[in-house]
């Protein structure tokens, strides 16, 4: 994608090296509004929740944001009222960069658990990322907030109001410690819509169930996840709200599909993972119950396994369905690969159906579909399979 893309009006960024890797690399950044703009947020539902997840989560309850400032290398999780008292400083010390209230910065950080920000890191690279802002410095952001990623995660759309274009940009990071509910996962997602934080809060949140919440890699939720929208309404159309279903779903349903898009590139990304697999559960006895047996499928590590090793292993599917909480009757479960059926009616169809089966897995996307007979639940979870490197990457994480 050609950087000319990374662009949507009234917004600039840029991203420096601080020092806080440690490394001759990009691991700070800003995004800036050339006005407030309003501002909505989904964050991790962990009880252990970082600092700055805590301090974002105060400042949206005004509904106006103006800048985001962003580091990678540490998290500021479990660091105290240190950590707070750092991430209120911080983010002062943006906002004088900026000329702007110390209110209308949101914070957040990525990284290691534990450790404390060495403020001199902050006090060199926030004025240069500042002196350094430009509409075409979004794609460094998306390198900048990277750790084990292996690939900058962006998208773009454009949505129509009216006639009148919007554009929507996303940014995201996260391979591992990913299973939001609310992943060591961030994201932030920019706008020149015109739409009110109330709304804009509504419709995000709507959208994150379906997307960010949706995937998996490992079964681990982090302390740190994130996912920021801003909206500076720039764009020449009047305003989206209640009162106007046509331009609030065609808004909604745009920024529905980038979530999707930058989720999914997580899930590609998820540490040491050669396959994007999507458990679609249908047939059950209600959606929760849909999502519970999806999910408890998508996290088995004995599934994961399976998947990697190209092995079409469905006992291991089936076992971690009736240990998911899903009711349903064993005699009646369908599962197919890609519309291969493995098993019809809770019994395994052979052989020959295994190796075609097998043909699929060697596939580097798949879908496997559940059918329980019991009811019109459903829902699709996002994995992928779990490799050696996933151990390797984790042992080694802060070395």
């Amino acid at each position: 994608m050609s950087s000319e893309n990374f662009l949507v009006q009234g917004f600039r960024a840029a991203a420096v090296n601080s020092g806080i890797r440690g490394k001759d690399r990009l691991d700070l950044a800003l995004i800036v509004s050339d006005k407030p703009a309003s501002v909505a947020g989904v964050f991790t539902t962990s009880l252990v929740k970082a600092a700055p997840v805590l301090l974002d989560m105060e400042r949206c309850k005004t509904g106006k944001a103006q800048a985001i400032l962003v580091n990678s290398g540490i998290a500021n999780a479990c660091t105290g009222e240190e950590g707070m008292r750092l991430a209120r400083l911080t983010t002062g010390m943006a906002a004088d960069a900026l000329d702007i209230a110390p209110e209308l910065v949101q914070v957040c950080s990525t990284g290691i658990i534990g450790q404390q920000l060495e403020l001199a890191c902050f006090q060199r690279g926030i004025p240069k990322a500042a002196r350094n802002l430009s509409a075409e410095g979004l794609g460094d952001v998306a390198l900048a907030i990277m750790t084990t990623d292996t690939f900058r995660k962006i998208a773009v759309r454009t949505a129509f109001i009216d006639g009148k274009p919007v554009k929507l940009l996303g940014l995201a990071k996260g391979a591992g410690m990913i299973m939001p509910n609310m992943a060591t996962m961030l994201s932030f997602i920019l706008t020149d819509a015109k739409v009110d934080h109330d709304l804009l809060q509504s419709i995000l949140k709507k959208a994150v169930a379906e997307t960010f919440n949706a995937i998996t890699v490992d079964g681990d939720t982090s302390t740190n996840d994130t996912v920021l929208l801003m909206a500076n309404g720039l764009a020449e159309h009047p305003p989206i709200a209640e009162d106007r279903p046509e331009a609030l779903s065609a808004f909604a349903a745009v920024l529905e599909d980038l979530c999707k898009e930058l989720a999914l590139m997580i899930v590609r990304d998820g540490e040491g993972a050669t396959k994007l697999v999507t458990i679609r559960v249908q047939g059950a006895a209600t959606e929760a119950q849909a999502d519970q047996a999806a999910r408890t499928v998508a996290n088995s590590n004995l599934v994961k396994t399976a998947f990697f090793g190209e092995d079409a292993n469905w006992g291991r599917i089936i076992a971690a369905l009736g240990r998911s909480g899903a009711q349903f009757d064993q005699r009646q479960v369908d599962i197919a690969f890609d519309g291969i059926f493995m098993v019809r009616e809770g019994l395994g169809q052979g052989k020959g159906v295994e190796e075609q089966a097998t043909a699929v897995l060697k596939k580097r996307e798949f879908i496997v579909t559940i059918d329980l007979h019991a009811g019109q639940g459903r829902k699709e979870i996002h994995t992928c399979d779990f490799s050696l490197d996933y151990v390797k990457i984790n042992a080694d994480y802060r070395s």
